[in-house]
Formats: structure tokens, sequence, C-alpha cells
């Protein structure tokens, strides 16, 4: 972005949105918003954050689609894994949502800033977090569509909250287009996804699982030449078992994150909540062996063998 589209936005700190909400500081700047540090001055100085879309992404149909569902989205969730809305305003010139104020990195940043692979605690604390929030987004009827470590905030307590909504599938509404604006997500995109198939919660599972790859290997689960070549890839071309790549990785956590990744999506875990049993399975004991790793191909009665090797979480 230009230092002259830097000042229009620069300008209006210290001005106030609606009579309410002070403008503060910038705290960064994306494709198609501006977030702002602001203040609620009606609720006792709350320290908010404010999504602003910038003024030529405001007259951009698609975009603003893509916002009002993210907006949606966030309004119907509420778990302390999530980050929270208190209001929307899309009907004025200035099309903002304001939300809570996170102060973190994205775990994207953190693996970057980390140098390497995370430790096992790490990766199941931050896992753990995510199916959480999944889980109520699921039972909600959305499916995020975007999960990756850019849109998971970690906070300065190790809590992680899931965000950026704007590409979710909504039950009874319009699916919005993934579109170059979707940076980074054909990393992580769900080979259903990838071919335009329809997606349930287990699109997600795979996205979670090629997360999981990277805090695990350092490395992406593939990279190609262009985003389409990678698309094709997550397809079409075999998983390279983590271990390979990190032999420190413990067998259990390979085992989860080659399930979660399957081709097929009745291959996966069924759901969010059961995955997160395994996971909480091997937290209790790292060293766990769910059974002899199978083929890439063939995992229906491997995972009817993991079904019997834990107990589900207790919803908290």
């Amino acid at each position: 972005m230009s230092a002259e589209k830097n000042e229009i936005y620069e300008r209006r700190i210290g001005s106030v949105l609606d009579k309410r909400y002070r403008l503060d500081g910038i705290i960064g700047y994306g494709g198609m918003a501006v977030v702002y540090k602001a203040t609620d001055l009606s609720v006792n100085n709350q320290v908010v954050a404010i999504k602003m879309l910038k003024e030529d992404s405001a007259c951009d149909e698609i975009v603003v689609k893509r916002f009002k569902n993210e907006c949606r989205a966030e309004s119907m969730l509420t778990h302390r894994n999530i980050v929270s809305v208190h209001e929307v305003n899309i009907k004025g010139d200035l099309k903002y949502m304001v939300m809570e104020y996170v102060q973190g990195i994205t775990l994207k940043n953190y693996l970057t800033s980390n140098n390497g692979p995370l430790e096992l605690t790490e990766i199941i604390s931050y896992v753990v977090q995510v199916l959480r929030a999944l889980r109520v987004a699921h039972k909600e009827g959305i499916i995020h569509r975007d999960i990756k470590p850019q849109n998971v905030m970690v906070l300065g307590d190790g809590r992680v909250k899931v965000m950026d909504f704007g590409i979710a599938k909504l039950p009874n509404a319009e699916t919005v287009t993934v579109t170059d604006k979707a940076v980074g997500t054909v990393y992580y995109m769900s080979p259903e996804q990838a071919s335009g198939k329809d997606l349930d919660p287990r699109s997600d599972i795979y996205s979670l699982g090629a997360m999981m790859y990277e805090l695990a290997t350092g490395e992406m689960p593939f990279v190609g030449d262009s985003p389409v070549s990678i698309l094709m890839k997550h397809v079409h071309d075999p998983l390279v078992p983590p271990r390979v790549v990190n032999s420190k990785i413990p067998v259990g956590l390979e085992q989860i994150i080659m399930c979660a990744m399957s081709k097929k999506p009745h291959d996966r875990f069924d759901s969010a909540d059961q995955m997160l049993g395994y996971i909480k399975e091997l937290e209790r004991d790292p060293k766990i062996k769910f059974d002899e790793l199978p083929s890439n191909t063939s995992w229906q009665n491997f995972k009817a063998r993991l079904k019997r090797a834990f107990s589900k979480e207790k919803k908290k």
C-alpha cells in the first residue's frame, strides 16, 4: 500500500465514529480492510478493535458480501476461542465491525519467529483450542473454509482465538467464493474445496490437519510453482508422512495428521469432537501408538480401531 493511501486511514486517528468509538491507532492493514485500535466512549472507555473496509473495497460487491458474511458468522458464535463481535455497521459510507481487542500475534508469525517446528505440548494446546472453536461453529452449521495459522491469534497467556470467517459457509446463505484475496488458503485447502465440490465440517478438519503438519515439521504439506499446482497436489498427490520430514514427531501425532489429511472426507475424523478425543489421548500419553500406520489409501479399519482407543472428552 502506498504512503499516500496510508495517510487517508491515518488521518482518521483521533476521530470518533458514530459519536461513540474513538480511533486511537492502526493495528494493521489487510487486503480489504484496516483494523484500528479504538476506545468505546460509552462503555467505560473499553478498548476494542474496529475492522473497517477500505474505501475502494466498500464499493466492491463481492468484498462487501464477504464482509457481511464475516460479520454474520462471528456474531452467531460465542466462545472463548473465537474473536467476539460487539457491533456491526454496514449501512453507512463507513462499513465497520467492532470486535474484542485481542493483543497477540498470528500463529503463522509465531511459527516463523520460532524458526522451526513447535514442541508437542504447544501443538496440542493450540490444536485443542482450535478444535473447540470449530466444534461450536460446526454445531451452528458454519464451515470456516479458511483455517490456517494466519487466522489463529496467539495471546500472551497461551490462549488462541480463531478469526476471519469472511469466506465461511453459513447455513441458508449464499456462499462467498474464494478468490485470490484469500492469500495462503491454497496451502491448507481440502481436496473437495479445491475441486469445487460440496463441503461439510470435515473440510475444516483437513485444513487443520495441514496446519498441524506445518506446526510439527516447519514445512507446508504441499508446495508448487503456482496456486493451481498446489491445489492439484492436495487433490492427487500422496502426502509425505510428517515423520519423514521431522523424525522427532511422535507416532501418534503423525497418525492424527495423516488421518485428518486423508483425501476422501469419509476417511477423516468424523467431527471436531472426535478428533479432539484423539488429541487428548495423545496429550495424556505422548508415546501412544494408536495402531500400526496403514497405507495412505486405506483408513477405515484404522479409524474403527482408533475409535475404541479413547473416550470422548467431556464438552468444555
